[in-house]
């Protein structure tokens, strides 16, 4: 196979992964391996084990899989529904993720294309990402053709050669030159005009869930790698036709079951007593429950690299709110709209429009289901719920005039803050997948997998989730001398990283 399946980029790569030995199919004797967190990456690294035989036990503190792409029933209107943290886009370049979904739908008929999603600005601006070539820089040069707040006087006042560091990713390079500088500082050095700032760079780190203030400059130039100018796959993306819950949790649940996984939900496991019975341990926990769990278990990892864990922080809180109305938006709003200059408001989401239970609510009640998203929320919003939702909803009623005159029949309003945080100056310190075990001979080998996880290619979200569980699982399964599940990347380093790297 020379690339994952379904991939339209020739640069999409698998990652090496270590192997003692001649690696064997599946494991040539008795091994087992707990697995602390049910979301992506928990439930991609126990999928990996599983399979080559692996006994696995999962323990999940919330009720339901899916930790925070988790979805719980609801009643609305006294009709069952489902609850989500809110959209996530299943981008093209996500192999790992798709690589883990074709196990319980290997024709991806839960995927559904997005079209557009619009950015929607003040007074009437708007950007599309639509009709754009995938390949890079075509990509860049006929976004910024079509971008009417970058005119060629404004190009001309940039600073060129830093400009082209977004077109220059090189890993560890970028890490040790832009670390230590904030995206926002980044962003002033290049010199971009405010409003173009303001529609594509604010609304992209806020995406992430960290403002540009207090996100590295190298996190925000490899997403930049990583969704527009590192791939060939496209800007666009994909979503679940249904709950995550129907397309995805309860498949996997099934797909685990079947080959001996025991799952434990409500189960908050914070201290051993006894980690000499487990072969193997996979922690794919939060920031702070996994600095709990590490807390509270003296033998996990050295000294340093438990200190390491201690210094990790996450984002800002962001809020979901989920309405539904008595009365349809207009046919020709977008599914999925980021918003930029508006207040606290980050996107729109008109779910009805590609989720399958929400589409079936509309058509029954002829209303719709609208979900507002506030990322990166400073804390007079984060302590302040009616502020927040009185601005979200003025938002709504500005970008989308149609709703001022809809009813809310019910709505559901989440706060959370367990993204993970990406400082300037946190990547040294940010731990790996590997956890290094002092020398006792009978303690279990332990991985560290999700989305707050250092990895030595770029990826980001709901893809460094899966990729970090399916790593973790790989090493378990390397020290046992079993073959490793194949990880896939985009092409590493950027168009330009050899030439502007050269000194």
């Amino acid at each position: 196979m020379n690339g994952p399946p379904g991939a339209r980029d020739r640069h999409a790569r698998s990652i090496p992964q270590a192997t003692k030995g001649a690696p064997s199919l599946l494991l040539p004797g008795s091994r087992s391996a707990v697995v602390i967190g049910a979301g992506l990456a928990g439930v991609a690294a126990a999928v990996v084990l599983a399979e080559r035989g692996v006994k696995v036990e999962m323990h999940e503190a919330g009720p339901v899989l899916g930790g925070r792409v988790s979805s719980w029933p609801d009643l609305v209107g006294g009709h069952d529904v489902s609850m989500e943290r809110g959209f996530h886009a299943f981008f093209r370049q996500y192999y790992n993720v798709r690589a883990l979904l074709r196990r319980v739908d290997p024709a991806l008929r839960s995927l559904r294309a997005i079209d557009d999603y619009p950015l929607l600005g003040l007074d009437g601006a708007s950007e599309s990402f639509a009709g754009l070539p995938r390949r890079p820089p075509l990509n860049l040069a006929a976004l910024i053709k079509r971008t009417p707040t970058l005119g060629l006087r404004d190009l001309r006042a940039m600073d060129g050669k830093v400009a082209a560091e977004m077109l220059a990713f090189d890993g560890d390079v970028t890490y040790e030159r832009y670390d230590a500088m904030s995206a926002a500082e980044f962003l002033d050095d290049v010199g971009f005009p405010t409003d173009a700032r303001r529609m594509l760079f604010e609304v992209f780190a806020h995406s992430f869930f960290n403002p540009e203030q207090s996100m590295s400059a190298a996190e925000m130039l490899m997403m930049f790698h990583l969704y527009f100018l590192g791939t060939s796959e496209g800007l666009l993306f994909d979503v679940l036709d249904e709950t995550f819950d129907d397309a995805l949790w309860r498949p996997l649940r099934r797909y685990l079951e079947n080959r001996g996984v025991v799952i434990h939900t409500g189960s908050a496991i914070v201290t051993w007593t006894d980690p000499e019975r487990i072969d193997g341990l996979v922690l794919a926990l939060p920031v702070r429950p996994l600095q709990k769990v590490v807390a509270a278990n003296p033998w996990l990892g050295t000294a340093s690299w438990r200190d390491d864990v201690s210094a990790l922080q996450p984002a800002p809180p962001f809020a979901v709110w989920r309405l539904w109305l008595d009365r349809p938006v207009r046919a020709e709003r977008a599914p999925f709209a980021g918003t930029a200059g508006i207040g606290v408001i980050d996107n729109i989401s008109v779910v009805d429009r590609y989720q399958g239970e929400a589409h079936r609510w509309a058509l029954r009640t002829g209303g719709a289901v609208i979900e507002l998203h506030a990322y990166a929320l400073a804390p007079e919003y984060a302590n302040d719920d009616a502020r927040t939702k009185q601005e979200l909803l003025g938002s709504l009623h500005l970008l989308y005039p149609e709703t001022r005159t809809a009813r809310i029949l019910d709505d559901r309003y989440l706060v959370r803050d367990d993204c993970p945080g990406f400082a300037p100056g946190s990547w040294a310190r940010r731990p790996g997948v590997l956890v290094p075990m002092p020398k006792e001979s009978l303690l279990p080998t332990v991985a560290l997998a999700g989305d707050v996880v250092k990895l030595p290619f770029p990826t980001a979200l709901m893809e460094r989730a899966v990729a970090s569980g399916f790593m973790a699982a790989n090493h378990l399964l390397g020290q046992w001398g079993v073959q490793p599940e194949r990880v896939w990347s985009i092409r590493p380093t950027g168009l330009l990283a050899r030439f502007q790297h050269r000194s």
